[in-house]
Order: structure tokens, then sequence, then C-alpha cells
């Protein structure tokens, strides 16, 4: 059977937005056009670093601030290139936030679902990108609120950002939410802690962790349309 949830919150990169293909593309571009030269394992080197920094921002033990040269020092520095740490940071960022390509069936889902439902994105990104690639994107319109963990000062998974996105949001009672995300640690954690229901993203069909609960799981987007009404 079908359930209605009044609120839809999606978490942005790699449930809405192909974040993987627009970093690959920005670090690539941003190596361009320092004319540094790019090697392919570059790519898995950084997601590496910058994975291992995201998490430690969700454990608060660092700042955002902190992150966004941190993992540009500790790339130069494991593939021996030297330029400015700075400009190889603005120049990713600036290029990422042209990147508002969709995943698929993004834009489909969306529509149909904002005929019934309100939807916000929450998201522990930088306020610059994820502002740029909405406003460049077309499921803009279907988009009540953004919430952005670097504007309201706290992230997924801490209860502090769940508040503050319940009250943008006007306070709607917990059943009233779900919660679509990738992230088991920032997304679903985070959620069930709040105690909204939530729905795992899975689309590259990893196993299901023990111990967390997790009320729809998805491969597809389009099967939400399955699940709600």
């Amino acid at each position: 059977m079908k359930k209605h949830y009044p609120w839809l919150w999606f978490d942005a990169d790699n449930t809405l937005f192909d974040y993987n293909r627009a970093e690959a593309t920005a670090l690539r571009q941003s190596f361009d056009a320092l004319g540094l030269p790019f090697e392919d394992s570059y790519l898995e080197l950084y997601r590496d670093i910058n994975q291992e920094l995201w998490q430690a921002l969700e454990r608060h033990e660092i700042t955002q601030a902190v992150l966004r040269p941190r993992r540009f020092e500790r790339l130069l520095e494991a593939i021996q290139v030297s330029t400015s740490v700075d400009r190889l940071s603005s120049i990713y960022l600036e290029r990422l936030a042209i990147s508002a390509e969709l995943n698929e069936g993004a834009y489909e889902v969306l529509g149909t679902l904002a005929k019934t439902c309100r939807i916000a994105i929450v998201t522990n990104g930088l306020q610059s990108v994820q502002c740029s690639r909405l406003e460049r994107s077309p499921i803009r319109e279907f988009v009540t609120e953004l919430i952005i963990s670097e504007e309201i000062g706290a992230a997924k998974p801490h209860m502090a950002f769940f508040e503050a996105a319940s009250a943008r949001t006007g306070h709607p009672p917990k059943s009233d939410i779900l919660l679509i995300g990738d992230s088991l640690t920032s997304d679903i954690r985070g959620g069930t802690d709040y105690g909204i229901d939530t729905c795992w993203y899975n689309p590259a069909g990893v196993p299901r962790p023990e111990g967390l609960a997790i009320t729809y799981e998805i491969r597809h987007l389009p099967e939400l349309l399955e699940l709600l009404e």
C-alpha cells in the first residue's frame, strides 16, 4: 500500500544530482586550467581523501572552511605536484558549481511527487556550490526549501541540522516526513536518530547493514512512485 508524506526531504549529491560525474569533470578541468598533468588515478585518490574529510566533518572534528583546502593540500602532497592550493580549490568549486547533471529519473520523479508533496533538499554540501547547481537545474521549480549545512552551522547526521530543517519546513509532525538519501551515516542514521522515516537510495545494491532501521530501500529513483502517493 502506498503511503503519503506531506514532506519529502531529499539529499542532493548522489541522490538527486550525479555528483560523481560532476566531481570527476570538475577535478580534471581544474588541473587543465592550471596547466597541470592529470592522471586517472588522481580521481580515486582525491575521492578517498575527500570522503575521509567529509566523515570527519560529520563527526564535528573539522569545519568546512578547513575541509575545502585540506583535501587539495593532501592530494598535491600525495602526487608530488606543486601549485597554489587556494587557486586549485577555487577553480574546482567554480567548475563544480556549474555541474547540475541529475541522476536518472530525478526530474520526472520530483515533477510527479511535487503535485501531492512538498519537497526540500537537505545537504551537507557547500552553500555556493549547492545554490548554483539548484539554480541551474530544472528541478528548482519543484523544491520548496534548500537547507544547507554550511548555512545553518550544523551537518547531518547531527540533531541540530534536523531541528533546523524542521524549523525551515514549518515544524511538521515527524510522521509527515520521509528522508531520501544515499548515505547510511548522514542520511539514514541521522534521519532514524531524529525519529523520521527514511528511504535508502542504494543504486549499487550494497548489502543492507545490520542494526540500522531503514523504512524503505530503492535502487532507482522511479521506484519512489511505487511507494508514495
